[in-house]
């Protein structure tokens, strides 16, 4: 992932500009090289920065709007959080396919358009005293569809603006706000929250997506979307990457383990806002504090995860980092019982590290291994089955909580993330150290 900086000429080569001013003059020179300087690159970033810091407000706001305005139960909770990620499992397949035959800049623009102005009725209709628990359901489906969208512009749009040798260097950047957005993002919706209230930073929050489309909207670069001609039928491309995923024997294995995951973390995810506030008697400054914290776990499994592959092994490191996150989701209900802030970040930092050492490893694994003509539909497949569990679990998560309560339905998570260890622990990953880097190489 780093690069090294250029090798410096001999000194022979140097002739009439001093050593100390030639060293500036490169550094100088390798300063506005970078993508920063770069006007498109610039608009899509500080657009794209914009929206991620929006999405990690409305994350927290919206659930402490349906608890604290709106009286949710662990039911209601559970319907909202699948309402939520509702997208992922419907339109989260094709997604990709249709983006790719639209002019992406407006696919983004449209999304943050969507997005801003349906939050901006939540708000309104709480000002009104009409704000119920079903316009919120229809507000969370429309921004998590619009947000599929925007998130598959937005990473395939990156190399129509950049040369393919700066991909690399604007995925990094890319990718660091988004982390950036995840520790500092719920911390500042916190005080947000505790300061104006869940309906006034939800209207912030769409004045941040709207804010977004200003920066979308200068990028200079004009689209040619394929011709119409060139299409094949959606099912088929379709098909196409779900076919690679599903027959390759490490894929599949790596896939498992990921759905069977994010089926049990829906759970969590579910109730955790309600769990926080009303069973463990959390502010929500506190809460978004504990958030924020224990994302800097995250942060740091990326930092840390070349040395670590390297020591453990990068076959070995899936399904034992697989394994290594596990005990992480047991503090969530453990914190009923051992003091709350310091348990939930414990708990939500070592699992944010593990699982970023997960991803990490799994993504870069899967991206060389597929050929570029299908790695678009690839990826689109894989977050279709990964992410597609995700709603399924945040019904279960409202049914076990109404049902048998909060805590016993967190339990019941914490057994799930062990079981979705096991496809890649009883695997041939287990045993090797070096990972396939073409189709024949992988194991039977």
């Amino acid at each position: 992932m780093s690069t090294q900086p250029p090798t410096a000429p001999p000194e022979s080569a140097v002739h009439e500009t001093p050593p100390t001013r030639s060293r500036w003059a490169r550094a100088t020179t390798s300063w506005k090289s970078s993508l920063a300087f770069h006007h498109d690159f610039r608009q899509l970033w500080m657009g794209d920065s914009v929206s991620q810091f929006g999405v990690q407000l409305v994350g927290l706001a919206m659930p402490v709007l349906a608890v604290q305005v709106l009286s949710a139960n662990a039911f209601q909770m559970g319907l909202l959080a699948t309402f939520e990620m509702l997208a992922f499992l419907v339109i989260g397949l094709p997604a990709g396919a249709w983006v790719d035959r639209w002019r992406k800049k407006r696919v983004l623009i449209a999304g943050d358009v969507v997005r801003g102005v349906v939050l901006l009725t939540l708000p309104a209709a709480w000002l009104l005293g009409v704000l119920t628990i079903w316009q919120l359901y229809a507000v969370a489906l429309i921004v998590g569809a619009a947000t599929v969208f925007f998130d598959v512009a937005y990473q395939s749009y990156l190399p129509d603006l950049v040369p393919s040798d700066r991909i690399s260097e604007g995925n990094a950047k890319l990718e660091s706000t988004h982390q950036v957005a995840q520790i500092g993002g719920p911390a500042i919706g916190g005080a947000l929250i505790r300061v104006i209230g869940a309906p006034f930073t939800i209207a912030f929050t769409a004045v941040c997506m709207l804010a977004s489309t200003v920066f979308v909207w200068r990028i200079r670069h004009v689209e040619s979307p394929p011709a119409k001609a060139d299409r094949r039928p959606l099912r088929t491309e379709i098909a196409e990457g779900l076919s690679f995923v599903l027959k390759h024997p490490l894929l599949v294995r790596i896939t498992a383990c990921t759905s069977i995951g994010n089926l049990f973390g829906g759970i969590t995810g579910a109730l955790l806002v309600l769990y926080a506030l009303r069973d463990l008697g959390l502010s929500e400054a506190a809460l978004g504090l504990v958030m924020s914290a224990g994302a800097i776990g995250g942060l740091l499994g990326a930092l840390t995860v070349g040395p670590v592959s390297r020591w453990i092994g990068e076959g070995r490191t899936i399904p034992l980092s697989a394994l290594a996150f596990t005990p992480f989701v047991a503090f969530t209900p453990l914190a009923s019982v051992l003091p709350p802030a310091p348990t939930l970040i414990a708990g939500m930092f070592g699992f944010t590290y593990w699982v970023v050492v997960y991803n990490v490893t799994q993504v870069s694994f899967r991206q060389r291994l597929c050929p570029k003509p299908l790695l678009g539909r690839m990826n689109a497949s894989i977050r279709f089955v990964v992410w597609g569990t995700m709603p399924i679990g945040a019904f279960l998560g409202g049914v076990l909580g109404s049902q048998f309560g909060i805590v016993t339905a967190l339990w019941v998570a914490v057994a799930g993330s062990a079981v979705a260890a096991l496809p890649v622990l009883f695997s041939p990953l287990i045993r090797m150290r070096e990972l396939p880097r073409a189709l024949d190489e992988h194991a039977a």
